[in-house]
């Protein structure tokens, strides 16, 4: 029998970022939730060890890709057992991989995530979880909060994180044009560009979804004006998920290239999702409930 452990794709709801400190990184200020898409991780006990790959964009981890020692799974485990004394180097493990790539929505980190959850539920249930965290930093700034997996405020260079249970579940449609947007170019346009703070917003002052969304539209994505200059085809995404009529906020999610859209209701992002895919058959659309 495998084990799975879902790899919940990362929403930025508004991401405001400052510039870049001395030690070269960059102050952030973030309220993120995750989604009830993402990609999958399974252990088969007796499976070849090793990481495969599958799934609509496993063809962009490439096999010599998904072994090296680089992949960000594979790395958060070899911390990990480097941590606990366990050996996981005999384990079979394999990648659903459902969320394009460099897409701004924590993949490679929700992978890792996910795989440090699915083998200490497999070979050390009874631990605690401070090794867990500690691995889970080898991967960046998402990798804490993509172990949690839980709605939180996201500070500091994005490791400082305070639950937040009164996010309301937002009705989503996710929304990718195919291209990727990677970080770090997305960050040294930021730094050309000058713009952005990483200031912390007032509560909204109710935690009705109504009312989160209507703050949240006050809020920012400073990464999004850069990932624009980048890859202009964001502009389209977020233009299409605007002109589609339904949604009460759109904004680009993370350094993008997914762009989303919130909603009133299950009903509206759902008949949303269809009319954006029909309209756009290439490019990757899923209707999302967040939080």
């Amino acid at each position: 029998m495998s084990w799975v452990e879902a790899a919940p794709a990362k929403v930025n709801l508004f991401l405001h970022v400052g510039p870049v400190e001395v030690d070269g990184y960059h102050p952030l200020c973030s309220l993120v939730a995750f989604a009830d898409v993402g990609d999958r991780l399974m252990l088969d006990p007796d499976g070849t060890p090793g990481l495969s790959v599958v799934g609509p964009f496993a063809g962009a981890l490439t096999g010599a890709s998904a072994a090296q020692s680089d992949n960000l799974v594979l790395r958060a485990l070899a911390a990990w057992a480097a941590a606990t004394g366990l050996d996981t180097s005999g384990l079979s493990l394999t990648l659903d991989k459902r969320l394009p790539i460099a897409a701004g929505l924590g993949g490679g980190s929700a992978d890792a995530g996910a795989a440090l959850r699915l083998v200490q539920r497999y070979l050390a249930p009874e631990q605690d979880g401070e090794p867990l965290v500690r691995a889970a930093q080898v991967v960046g700034a998402d990798g804490p909060m993509c172990l949690a997996a839980v709605s939180a405020w996201a500070e500091g260079r994005g490791q400082v994180l305070t639950p937040e249970p009164r996010l309301p579940t937002l009705h989503a449609v996710l929304v990718n044009p195919g291209l990727p947007s990677p970080t770090g170019a997305v960050y040294g346009a930021f730094d050309r560009l000058g713009a952005g703070r990483a200031d912390r917003p007032a509560d909204p002052v109710r935690w009705d979804a109504g009312a989160v969304i209507g703050w949240l539209a006050e809020q920012r994505n400073d990464l999004e004006a850069p990932a624009l200059l980048n890859t202009p085809a964001i502009g389209a995404a977020l233009d299409a998920v605007r002109a589609e009529g339904q949604a009460r906020l759109v904004r680009m999610s993370g350094s993008g290239a997914t762009v989303f859209g919130l909603y009133d209701d299950a009903g509206s992002a759902a008949r949303a999702a269809g009319a954006l895919a029909e309209a756009h058959p290439g490019w990757w659309v899923r209707p999302a409930r967040l939080g």
